[in-house]
């Protein structure tokens, strides 16, 4: 149902119905401010009440503030705490105001009661106001030396926030010397914490610039004060403590026994009820037996039962918190936890998230003498509900075969997932058992049996589709259809989507093809013609190699197709040790949590691709769109982006010209998803000589594939024409591209010409603009732009809109088509592309 109409709306009757409410309450809080009567403070309470809720919602209540601060003159310190939330509200956006409030602040910050003088040093510091810091002094050196440790507590942060407002007047003031004094000489725990903590930011950031506050850094975590704090450690709260604990793990001791000292002060913390003070000693324990082997194992055996308690209790984030750095440990020393690795059973009632960690440490820990169970669990799992969970306990099952351990058994498992009738199961079957022939051939007789039982059609994930093509190549002796079966996925070319299976099923027929040509002859001529025709880059090339390896010599190409291939002894791990290094190096932080070093997730340039806004207002408009754009986001090439698999990238399959200069032969056969295509450019770029003067050689393999040279076509004329003084504010288009549906997305190759001119955004503007295609909007710097297009039909005022995102590190664009007249959309493409493929050539 619709909401009502906003004249309909009945207003909340905390709502205020208009100015003249608040009014009423600045007369109301007028008369009370002077007065003494009794009950006059219940009264105040409840007007405040009424400022704070609309201040809450959004109403400007400014206009009460003289009477706000006239009401606060009270020994009632639920009033003042009030008063305090109002004022430091309206002193960040009215510094003006922020003036009135220093009087009444100051005065309470002499105020007889403990609580009053802290809460109102905490409202002065808080207003953080440039102009004011000079009244800011006074009051926080007389915090510093309160007799209460709430007020020095609530002033050792003030000193904190004063070097955040005026660095240089915290420096000349003298109080970072002061914090120290009460650091090692004040009897309150938190105030000791609070200076810790105030000091290691304030020397931290001043030691790039100070020689004296380096030294005064480095001796933060000197002996004797950190066996000062050790030594005070019980009497600190457990924030305090992780503080302290964070501290002693920078420091280098000078023996082993004083590392045991140390390790023996802390011992009672392993057992305490807080996993942040658990983990933040462990990372004292492991930290500082690194360089002695034998103690540091030791310490894995110390620390495995507060971990593992620590996991069992509590809610399932922090389950999921401790369990990231169990995991780490895990992967370290999987040896020591191996006879635990029932604590790492999966829960019914737990998150996914818990149980996807189980699993892998499951996998980690397993042996020979536990794999028989742990593999008996998992396979429990793959009928779970959850589908994900299923998917990976599925996957764990193939690596711990993988590990040598049982594999007469886990084949056996894996080969029963297979004739589940699932397909989920079975996708995830299919890609663990090509990596298993891969590394145990051996298997390979009953394994393809029942592989050879599974129908194509029923494998429709493309990971699984492509691991099936894959054995059907490899193993087409054994496999009496497999011509047949690689021959019809062939012929339905058009209607596959995945780049990864294509390029795996133009490899499988070739290799079919030197084991039993005569029945794939066919299938070769189709497939290389379909690949040369591909739209993807990727599997245009390749299909390009291997037809003219076959031009150059059918032995040679079988020796690099289908050579002898030996076991796979190792699978590569997709981490390298140096970031699991790094990583534990950070251990008790959130790069435990998201498994990577925290200047991935920090740092600009490792944070992803330049992000746009969807919005067209925050991006430039018209031609100066560059000059006012935000500096994009550098990325730089690591080793997970090259990693990539061909469908991980987005790729939608398009038509058969890809801006290449290559086009494919013609294939001489009825099968309508073979396209048309000229041979001519495609021998001339391959051989010297020319098409007419072909040696007989050359079309021995056409012939034998079915594929006859052809007369080159005329290139087809557009069927777009567009209107060159097209016009179309931004707003329009904003709203047409919320509207319409998405027409078409495409990848595009940029070539090296149009990188190297792509240095700012003005020079493709231009460029398309010779092409009648406009820009509405751009943005970004090298390597990542950003661009709005649109073009409109000259003969009648029919819109296209294009989003266009260009990489100029992988020479890559990608092409969000939109448009008024949908049926012309792959016209536009074509036009669009064509414009795209021609910058930096003129």
């Amino acid at each position: 149902m619709a909401p009502p109409a906003q004249s309909q709306r009945t207003q909340s009757p905390s709502q205020p119905s208009g100015k003249g409410e608040v009014s009423d309450l600045k007369t109301q809080l007028r008369q009370l401010a002077g007065s003494r009567a009794p009950g006059v403070d219940d009264s105040k309470r409840e007007l405040f009440k009424k400022v704070i809720s609309y201040m809450t919602i959004g109403i400007d209540v400014s206009s009460v503030f003289g009477e706000m601060v006239m009401c606060s003159v009270t020994p009632d310190i639920v009033l003042k705490k009030m008063c305090y939330l109002y004022v430091g509200n309206y002193a960040k956006v009215n510094p003006d105001l922020a003036l009135l409030t220093i009087n009444f602040l100051q005065r309470d910050c002499k105020d007889q009661d403990p609580m009053i003088r802290g809460l109102a040093l905490r409202s002065l510091c808080s207003l953080r106001v440039a102009n004011l810091v000079e009244y800011l002094v006074g009051p926080l050196g007389l915090g510093l030396k309160d007799s209460n440790s709430y007020v020095r507590t609530v002033a050792v942060i003030g000193v904190l926030k004063l070097y955040h407002i005026s660095a240089s007047t915290c420096i000349d003031e003298e109080f970072p010397l002061t914090l120290k004094h009460l650091m090692l000489n004040d009897p309150d725990a938190q105030v000791v914490a609070n200076c810790l903590t105030a000091l290691q930011e304030i020397w931290s950031a001043e030691a790039s610039n100070s020689e004296d506050a380096s030294r005064e850094r480095e001796a933060l975590i000197s002996k004797p004060v950190i066996y000062y704090f050790l030594n005070r450690m019980r009497v600190f709260s457990e924030w305090a403590q992780c503080i302290v604990l964070e501290l002693v793990g920078k420091y280098v001791p000078s023996d082993n026994n004083e590392i045991f000292d140390i390790m023996n002060l802390l011992e009672d913390r392993l057992q305490h009820a807080n996993g942040a003070v658990v983990l933040a000693t462990i990372k004292v324990f492991l930290h500082l037996t690194l360089s002695m082997n034998d103690v540091h194992q030791q310490v894995y055996e110390r620390i495995k039962a507060p971990l593992l308690t620590l996991v069992s209790s509590g809610s399932p984030e922090q389950s999921y918190a401790v369990l990231s750095h169990l995991h780490l440990l895990v992967m370290r020393a999987p040896f020591i936890f191996a006879s635990d690795y029932k604590h790492f059973y999966c829960q019914y009632n737990e998150p996914s998230y818990v149980k996807k960690l189980k699993l892998e440490m499951l996998t980690a820990v397993a042996n020979e003498s536990n794999t028989y169970e742990i593999v008996t669990e998992l396979c429990e799992y793959a009928a779970n509900v959850d589908i994900p969970i299923a998917r990976e306990s599925i996957r764990a099952v193939g690596k711990i075969a993988l590990q040598q351990y049982d594999v007469n058994a886990i084949v056996d498992r894996l080969l029963q997932f297979l004739e589940m009738e699932k397909d989920y199961v079975t996708a995830e079957a299919l890609v663990l058992v090509k990596d298993l022939l891969r590394k145990y051939p051996q298997w390979s007789h009953d394994c393809i049996a029942v592989v050879g039982s599974i129908s194509s059609n029923n494998v429709q994930e493309p990971k699984a589709k492509a691991a099936l093509i894959w054995m059907l190549g490899e193993y087409s002796q054994e496999m009496h259809d497999a011509p047949y079966i690689l021959e019809s996925l062939i012929e339905n070319w058009d209607d596959e989507h995945s780049a990864e299976v294509r390029l795996h099923l133009v490899t499988a027929v070739m290799k079919c093809f030197f084991k039993r040509a005569p029945e794939t002859q066919k299938a070769l001529g189709a497939a290389l013609s379909a690949g040369l025709a591909d739209f993807h880059q990727d599997v245009h090339d390749r299909a390009l190699f291997y037809y003219r390896l076959l031009q150059y010599n059918a032995s040679v190409a079988e020796s690099v197709v289908n050579p002898p291939k030996q076991a796979v002894s190792v699978f590569a791990d997709t981490q390298s040790s140096e970031i699991k290094d790094r990583i534990f190096d950070e251990f008790n932080s959130l790069s435990v949590v998201y498994q990577k070093p925290s200047y991935m997730f920090t740092d600009k340039e490792h944070r992803g691709p330049f992000e746009f806004s969807d919005e067209l207002g925050n991006l430039s408009i018209g031609a100066e769109a560059a000059e006012n754009v935000a500096p994009a986001l550098m990325v730089e090439a690591n080793d997970k982006d090259l990693l990539l698999s061909t469908s991980e990238k987005e790729e939608i399959k398009g038509p058969a010209y890809n801006g290449s200069a290559y086009s494919a032969p013609l294939y001489d056969a009825s099968s309508p998803s073979v396209s048309s295509l000229s041979m001519q450019s495609e021998l001339a770029i391959s051989n010297p000589i020319s098409a007419g003067n072909a040696s007989p050689s050359i079309f021995a393999i056409d012939d034998l594939l079915g594929l006859v040279p052809a007369t080159a076509p005329a290139p087809l004329p557009p069927q777009v024409k567009l209107n060159s003084k097209a016009a179309l504010d931004p707003g329009t288009f904003q709203q047409k591209w919320r509207q319409l549906s998405l027409a078409l997305s495409q990848d595009f190759t940029i070539s090296p010409q149009g990188v190297a001119a792509l240095t700012t955004p003005q020079t493709l503007l231009r460029h398309m603009q010779g092409h009648s295609i406009h820009c509405i909007a751009s943005g970004g710097q090298s390597p990542n732009f950003k661009f709005f297009f649109f073009g409109q039909k000259a003969e009648e005022s029919s819109n296209y809109l294009v989003e266009c995102i260009i990489n100029t590190s992988s020479a890559k664009a990608q092409i969000k088509i939109k448009a008024d007249d949908q049926t012309t959309s792959q016209a536009f493409s074509d036009l669009f592309q064509s414009a795209l493929s021609k910058f930096g050539s003129s």
